[in-house]
């Protein structure tokens, strides 16, 4: 089974690396949630600058979208807000209004390319909501011959085992509300994105995970399962979640990895600069080996209205964006 991987770190403020080296596919989640940030016009510069030609945002702001008029060559994926949903849910009208009003005016200027239904609501309260959106959004699309993809963003908490990898299973609430939303986007061929985060496993158990194997500093095989070694547990939390969908009779969606990072600082010992950047640079030479790393340079300086916790620092790092890379332990 091959499956793709589109990498999109998540940024409030970013904090990039030292060379520019010239970039065809990659993808940046655009983040809002902070102050002294420059103005979107500024932002979508700078990122066709560094050769960014995938943007992500978690909804549809009108800055941004106006700032990214007349730049086809930039594939952006629009988020619906989770606080949507509810009435998006329950009326077709109310989607072709949120269509119209949120998608609409940017078709002819704007390469939209994905909307995604809510982030991370899958498992939860508004989980059973999300299939009626995506189902409505895309008939929409697909009556229109838009070519535009609708799918959502979910994390790993769908996972109820996920060690070994071979024992990934979904919980019994991500079975209910997520296993028919993968089913219809395979039907759709339109890929599931994933945020998949080695720090938080590691961060609710650092005595018995080693350091080296969450953040992809060592070559030695920590996890064998059957004929499959992993050295690094970002490899083995995807092949996890490869093996609960095929359990759920899924076996051809493509996954894609939608946000990946460690935050540098929010929780002690376990989120320091220096972890951050070692996971960053191991993340990018494993990818970078098979020739997909793409490196940019350049700072934002933002100050984030987030809690100050570990999530607050995931965007405050060295950061790589890369799209296109096989994983190299994946089911198959």
């Amino acid at each position: 089974m091959y499956k793709t991987l589109l990498f999109l770190l998540s940024c409030t403020a970013i904090l990039l690396s030292n060379n520019i080296v010239a970039a065809t596919n990659v993808g940046l989640n655009y983040g809002l949630l902070g102050d002294n940030l420059p103005p979107p016009p500024q932002v979508i510069n700078l990122y066709k600058s560094i050769g960014i030609t995938k943007i992500r945002i978690f909804d549809p702001n009108v800055e941004v979208l106006n700032a990214l008029r007349g730049h086809q060559d930039i594939g952006v994926t629009v988020g619906v807000k989770d606080q949507d949903l509810a009435a998006l849910a329950a009326s077709e009208e109310a989607v072709k209004g949120w269509f119209a009003t949120n998608i609409e005016p940017y078709l002819t200027d704007v390469n939209i390319t994905f909307i995604t239904v809510g982030n991370e609501v899958i498992p939860g309260p508004l989980g059973s909501q999300v299939l009626p959106v995506v189902k409505s959004l895309t008939n929409l699309v697909e009556s229109r011959s838009l070519q535009i993809s609708i799918t959502t963003v979910v994390s790993m908490a769908n996972l109820g085992e996920s060690y070994p990898p071979s024992s990934g299973t979904f919980t019994p609430l991500a079975r209910e509300q997520l296993t028919p939303v993968l089913k219809f986007l395979s039907e759709k061929s339109v890929p599931i994105l994933v945020n998949m985060y080695p720090y938080f496993p590691y961060a609710s158990d650092p005595v018995n995970i080693h350091l080296d194997y969450a953040t992809f500093n060592t070559e030695a095989l920590v996890v064998q399962d059957g004929p499959l070694g992993y050295s690094n547990m970002f490899d083995a939390m995807y092949d996890a979640f490869l093996w609960a969908m095929e359990k759920e009779g899924v076996e051809d969606l493509p996954l894609v990895v939608s946000e990946t990072g460690w935050p540098s600082a929010g929780n002690g010992d376990l989120t320091t600069p220096l972890i951050a950047s070692t996971y960053n640079r191991n993340f990018c030479y494993k990818f970078d080996r098979a020739g997909f790393l793409e490196q940019a340079n350049q700072a934002f300086l933002g100050r984030t209205l987030q809690p100050e916790n570990d999530a607050h620092h995931l965007g405050q790092q060295e950061s790589f964006y890369c799209i296109g890379c096989p994983c190299e332990g994946s089911v198959s």
